[in-house]
């Protein structure tokens, strides 16, 4: 079986008993690691007010990494538009690029926490209105996580801190419209180009990517455009088929002259299945915690991690159900069925343990085991 290349997606997770700092600094030290082990790129997620997630500012710490590395991709996964306008996107990266070469691949989203007096939320719904769990030639591809934000949650403080107003999400065509005038050297203002420094034509542009977790605007964007597209099993498997359904279906040729999809998945690896499954204690509450709108938890060691109680299993089984877990030869079965029947391109893994070096060993493993 052809092996596609896998890449690294990091959270900056912060441990239980240990700080931010030492989290990005294992941030780094991973990095170097998914490099010399053959990774084809290094993604940085965007989360805010998490305590047990350092990955709130992901452009410095792109920095960070391509100082630390010379050859591996660097990017974002993705940077949120809600939360920036396009000139500041262009300038950091227009930075890095500047700074570390054109070895940048910047990912673009359009959700994030919806804005103060956006409107009523859609109801939850009920058991009774989801559709069943389903198994697609051998992948778990679970009921959508009914998904709703409550108001006072951290999500909403989040939106009312990053200054989210009603409808910004609305302005991401036209915002993904002046990144790429601004990279392309074409952005004009009263028949006169100007330009973003230090982003310019002579210092070359990132890649561009979308990012997207359902078969919505950001897909069918994605496909119009003739962009590379990625999808989110890891964080939203209920949807992940109809979301690079939409991105095919809508695709057109322009940046690419074919559909080109990477998709995420959680992964813990360790030398046994029964080591991996005792470092994998806590994922369920660690989930849970974000679910809640309480913010990441530090991530809890394998001998403190809370029980869950049954009902709140089932608020966290569609995570817990499609996280691949296991020996090397067990989890590389699993991911080539998540390849096959999502027809990825190149399949992007995060892996959060409570250790660091347990976290290297799983990359390094999972590594030698698919033959990057």
């Amino acid at each position: 079986m052809s092996r596609v290349p896998l890449s690294v997606l990091d959270l900056v997770p912060v441990s239980a008993g240990s700080t931010p700092s030492e989290a990005l600094h294992d941030t780094i030290d991973l990095a170097r690691e998914a490099e010399a082990a053959g990774y084809a790129r290094y993604w940085l997620a965007e989360h805010h007010l998490n305590p047990g997630v350092a990955g709130s500012a992901p452009n410095l710490v792109m920095g960070a990494v391509a100082a630390a590395t010379s050859s591996i991709r660097i990017g974002s996964a993705a940077t949120l538009v809600g939360n920036v306008r396009a000139l500041q996107i262009v300038e950091a990266f227009g930075t890095l690029v500047g700074l570390y070469g054109p070895r940048f691949d910047l990912g673009l989203g359009r959700s994030g926490a919806p804005a103060p007096g956006s409107g009523p939320r859609p109801p939850t719904p009920t058991t009774a209105d989801l559709p069943s769990d389903e198994v697609v030639d051998g992948l778990v591809v679970p009921a959508p996580f009914p998904f709703r934000i409550a108001p006072g949650s951290r999500f909403a403080l989040q939106a009312e801190l990053l200054g989210r107003v009603p409808g910004d999400v609305e302005r991401f065509a036209d915002e993904l419209d002046t990144i790429r005038a601004f990279f392309a050297g074409t952005f004009e203002r009263d028949g006169v180009v100007v330009e973003a420094t230090p982003a310019s034509r002579s210092t070359g542009a990132p890649e561009l990517w979308i990012h997207g977790s359902t078969g919505g605007e950001s897909a069918r964007t994605a496909g119009a455009l003739g962009l590379p597209y990625g999808a989110n099993y890891h964080s939203s498997p209920g949807t992940v088929l109809a979301s690079v359904r939409a991105y095919r279906d809508a695709f057109r040729p322009g940046v690419r002259d074919t559909p080109h999809v990477i998709v995420s998945a959680d992964v813990l690896v360790a030398d046994t299945d029964a080591q991996a499954t005792r470092l994998g204690r806590g994922y369920g509450a660690w989930v849970h915690s974000i679910r809640s709108g309480t913010g990441a938890i530090p991530y809890p060691s394998p001998e403190d991690a809370p029980e869950l109680s049954d009902d709140l299993v089932t608020t966290v089984a569609d995570r817990l159900s499609t996280r691949f877990v296991g020996a090397p030869e067990h989890v590389v079965e699993q991911l080539a069925t998540l390849r096959r029947v999502t027809g990825a391109d190149e399949l992007l893994v995060t892996t959060i343990t409570h250790a660091h070096d347990a976290r290297v060993r799983s990359y390094r493993l999972l590594a030698e085991a698919w033959g990057v």
